[in-house]
């Protein structure tokens, strides 16, 4: 008899986890607790309690090659960067193609979930659900959490002395939905992540004035990068890669620094992370700069205090006549379907094997997706966590002892700790392609480099230099997709696709720059000899 599984949400990670359990043979049942898929990438124009909320505007930062699920690619014709209705789009074809709204529940929450008295022997779970007024139990013999972490509003009051005598409005950003009834307002923004970065700029184009308090600084980048491509095909190559991490810290660190640097000097415009030898997360932004040029937005450093209607900052300058301040001070996750003992939340920060697993279960049928917060894309990042979690209920994957897992997980934190800081935003950071490497080799499905420079060496150099995307671990091992080799080769195709909308003349397929390239090689060569000579 197939297994039945529990999946709390029907978000990107429980779509995933269903799509998982199936092929698994393994028998899910999905709770969710609003009336359709998609989670925080659904767009609601009201704000509910409990759930994720996004404002109208909202695009990817990872674009669609790098963040599609590895059996299936996004259409050819979508934007590299998806609207949020596009992405949604995209999550309601891949559910159709793969028959997974029939394994939901919808308007069900979930409201307890508890070990089994036999749990000790047969790893099974009561969960008791709601839907429409009317509770209901059942047995599963496992679970899959997938609701998130984007749970709670952070917001620090008690950091903003005088607030309560600001006389002004004030809100989270979960609450920000479009710039209409902002016209003419000084705003003030609070946090600069990318969704503080998102709405300072939106706001910026018809707001009186904007300011965007940053407490420790942050990187800028741009979604385009090198001859135009996204971003993150061009960082996330599996060379770049080993480059930082073979390479001593602080040549790492300078690289960094110089790479972001390369688009507009941060120290000119006010902001230089203080501590810019700390990998935080940068913010995805193509606007910034531009809006801080125009002067539309100014960045001010930590606030002091509040008046009634002034801002007074770290460095003693003060803002008056300030209408509205948003604070987009990130977000805390919560479990209140859980009992502490299972996952327990303190600091932002919980004990997980590998961000998944708690290690003190007698039996291995408990697993949180997406509770991480990778360099990267978090669709691939989701899906290889649920391909390992079914292998491992199904009792094809086992985990190591909880000694083991226990010491990977402090191990695990100090080096978190050590690259990324210990800000409560950092607190599920991890880097991309390492931790996608090792969630495949786990199930096997990890390339195997040596074996493809004999087999097929064209392939093994496209994987090591080429982006580092979801199809690659679909190559070989369990899921094997036949159609991976051929959309690793097309990924440019598709990238290019939706940018040639103009039809362009045939033009000589020999590159200026590469010509330029060899007659600056020369002109080196021939400085180089004449040097020699007048020696």
């Amino acid at each position: 008899m197939a297994k039945k599984v529990a999946v709390i949400g029907a978000g990107v990670s429980g779509l995933i986890s269903l799509k998982c359990c199936v092929d698994e043979g393994l028998e899910p049942t999905c709770f969710e607790r609003t009336e359709d898929i998609g989670g925080v990438w659904r767009f609601k124009e009201k704000v509910e309690d409990g759930q994720a909320s996004i404002y109208q505007s909202v695009i990817t930062n990872t674009s669609k090659e790098m963040s599609c699920f590895s059996d299936f690619p996004m259409p050819e014709d979508f934007p590299n960067f998806l609207h949020n209705s596009k992405l949604l789009e995209y999550f309601r074809i891949f559910a159709k193609k793969f028959d997974l709204l029939k394994y939901i529940q919808f308007q069900t929450t979930v409201l307890s979930v508890r070990k089994c008295p036999d749990f000790s022997s047969s790893g099974q779970w009561k969960v008791v659900t709601q839907s429409n007024g009317k509770e209901q139990s059942a047995v599963f013999d496992a679970v899959m959490v997938c609701s998130g972490h984007h749970f709670l509003p952070h917001i620090p009051l008690k950091s903003f002395p005088g607030i309560e005598r600001f006389k002004g409005q004030y809100f989270h950003s979960r609450q920000y939905k479009h710039p209409d009834g902002f016209e003419g307002k000084r705003i003030l923004v609070i946090g600069m992540g990318n969704s503080g970065s998102d709405i300072a700029v939106e706001l910026s184009k018809n707001a009186a004035q904007v300011f965007i308090s940053t407490r420790h600084g942050t990187w800028v980048m741009s979604r385009v990068s090198e001859d135009g491509y996204p971003w993150d095909s061009v960082f996330h190559t599996r060379f770049r890669s080993m480059l930082r991490n073979v390479l001593p810290r602080t040549v790492v660190k300078w690289m960094i620094e110089q790479q972001m640097n390369r688009w507009f000097n941060h120290e000119n415009y006010g902001l230089e992370p203080q501590n810019k030898y700390i990998m935080k997360e940068p913010v995805l932004n193509d606007d910034v700069p531009s809006r801080l040029l125009c002067g539309a937005i100014k960045v001010k450093s930590t606030v002091k205090e509040l008046t009634e209607t002034s801002a007074i900052f770290e460095d003693g300058t003060v803002e008056e006549n300030i209408d509205v301040i948003i604070f987009a001070t990130g977000y805390r996750f919560s479990f209140p379907f859980l009992e502490d003992s299972l996952v327990k939340v303190e600091n932002n920060m919980v004990s997980l094997y590998k961000y998944i697993f708690p290690a003190h279960l007698e039996k291995s049928t408990f697993a949180c997706i997406g509770l991480i917060q990778p360099l990267g894309s978090i669709f691939p990042t989701a899906e290889l966590q649920a391909r390992w979690v079914t292998r491992v209920f199904k009792g094809l994957c086992s985990l190591p002892s909880e000694r083991t897992m226990m010491m990977d997980i402090i191990k695990r934190n100090e080096k978190r700790i050590d690259l990324f800081g210990e800000s409560q935003s950092q607190t599920l950071q991890t880097n991309y392609v390492d931790y996608l490497d090792e969630l495949a080799l786990e199930i096997g499905a990890k390339p195997d480099f040596c074996s493809l420079l004999f087999k097929d060496p064209k392939l093994a150099v496209r994987l090591y230099f080429g982006p580092c995307n979801s199809y690659q671990y679909r190559l070989a091992g369990p899921g094997q997709w036949e159609g991976a080799r051929s959309a690793i080769f097309t990924q440019k195709q598709r990238i290019l696709k939706p940018l040639k909308t103009r039809v362009l003349k045939d033009s000589s397929n020999f590159p200026v720059s590469f010509l330029l390239k060899i007659l600056g090689l020369l002109a080196i060569v021939v400085a180089f000899f004449c040097q020699l000579q007048w020696s």
